[in-house]
């Protein structure tokens, strides 16, 4: 029995974070110069979005706050996660008065990927006509503009919004295979194709290949050669083609699970000053992994320098598995005092826990007093307690309180950003 043809939304919230400051001041983002930007970090700040109405006068999306010339007119709004995050779940909730979460998959906060095959004959719509209603909705209700692709399979709506949507008068675009081959075989630069990374645009250049044509005529064996497996993707791509479902996307389940968090320094630090900030930063890890439940023996660090923007990396395997920050300190420390030059400036500083597994399968060495970890876990559990009731700064340690520390203010931020809240 032939599979039916399926058709895909994605749906993508214009310049998201800055609309939704116009929205909350009943101003026009299409008309509003506004940038969003934390301008207490000094104008080198990276600004996390621009109204559209500043993207006509050519000011480019994550520029940095000196790079707008003085001459403009501009309202500069601080950054509020939490609204943002709320607006996002409004128009979730829009999504799921027509369809099922089973057919949602949240890209991001600001896009989301809808398979709408069998809602189309349900509501006896169009798919054009059904895509026009959400927006239109989404638009009414929280004067928020948003852009639209449909596609015959979920690389064809990614592409549909990416290239063509921002060329339609209504914003939106539409691609079958067919069409695809047609308009966009020739289409350039490739960076404007999801998943094509200027590494890979490089490698393809070397074989003459700068379009999607030239992908998808090229030799195979040159193309695995290259890219190895990956090269599937990129061929398949190239057709216009995407074998992945929703439900594909429902029922992934990672082989591994890892709790990780980085942050950029708000000013070039010292290597003991970054040794404070990264026991800070690994103390929080480990409170998390006691919060889900987790443990681990594998310890992962990435350091930037702040004066050539180079970073190094570290790995260290314990001979312990365990979320206790009490051991896994001494670890970090190790591998900090290892991998890092004490005479450069450090700017970034991030780290990741590896292979976690649960807390009840946590082993240590002979030499661990377990009467100590037993402790640490009661008082952990009441750390955790009272944060989960009255926030994470309702109770601190003295490292939080040194000043180069970043937690407390980390604290209030969601995603390394200002929530929005006092």
């Amino acid at each position: 029995m032939e599979e039916k043809q399926r058709v895909y939304f994605v749906i993508d919230m214009k310049s998201f974070f800055a609309s939704v400051e116009c929205a909350e001041r009943n101003l026009d983002p299409m008309t509003t110069n506004l940038v969003v930007a934390d301008e207490t970090r000094t104008n080198k700040t990276i600004c996390l979005a621009v109204s559209p109405a500043l993207k006509k006068l050519g000011i480019k999306n994550r520029c940095r706050l000196f790079e707008i010339p003085q001459n403009i007119n501009m309202i500069i709004a601080p950054p509020r996660m939490k609204k943002y995050i709320e607006y996002a779940a409004n128009i979730y909730g829009i999504y799921l008065n027509y369809i099922s979460k089973n057919d949602i998959h949240v890209y991001s906060i600001d896009e989301c990927i809808l398979d709408v095959t069998d809602y189309l004959k349900l509501y006896k719509v169009r798919a054009k006509e059904f895509a026009q209603k959400l927006m239109s909705e989404i638009y009414s209700k929280y004067k928020i503009p948003s852009s639209c692709g449909i596609g015959t399979n979920m690389y064809l709506a990614k592409i549909a919004l990416d290239i063509t949507a921002k060329h339609s008068a209504d914003r939106i675009g539409w691609l079958d295979e067919q069409k695809y081959i047609k308009t966009l075989w020739k289409h350039r630069p490739l960076s404007d194709f999801w998943q094509i990374s200027n590494g890979i645009i490089n490698r393809l250049a070397k074989h003459g290949i700068y379009d999607m044509e030239g992908i998808a005529k090229c030799d195979e064996n040159i193309l695995y050669n290259e890219f190895g497996v990956n090269a599937e993707l990129l061929i398949d791509h190239a057709w216009g083609r995407e074998p992945c479902l929703m439900k594909d996307i429902k029922e992934y389940k990672a082989k591994s699970k890892s709790i990780s968090s980085s942050q950029i320094l708000p000013c070039n630090y010292s290597f003991n000053d970054a040794k404070i900030v990264m026991r800070e930063m690994i103390q929080n890890g480990c409170y998390e992994m006691a919060r889900q439940n987790y443990a681990t023996d594998l310890i992962h660090l990435i350091i930037g320098y702040g004066d050539d923007k180079s970073f190094v990396k570290g790995t260290k395997r314990m001979n312990v598995t365990t979320n206790l920050y009490s051991i896994i300190c001494e670890y970090v420390d190790s591998l900090f005092d290892k991998i890092v030059d004490r005479k450069r400036p450090i700017r970034r500083i991030g780290y990741d826990f590896s292979e976690l597994v649960l807390a009840d399968m946590e082993q240590y060495d002979f030499f661990t007093d377990i009467e100590k970890v037993k402790k640490e876990k009661k008082l952990i559990n009441s750390v955790l307690s009272i944060q989960d009731k009255f926030g994470k700064n309702a109770i601190l340690k003295g490292i939080d309180l040194n000043e180069k520390a970043t937690q407390i203010e980390r604290n209030k931020s969601i995603g390394g950003h200002k929530s929005g809240e006092s």
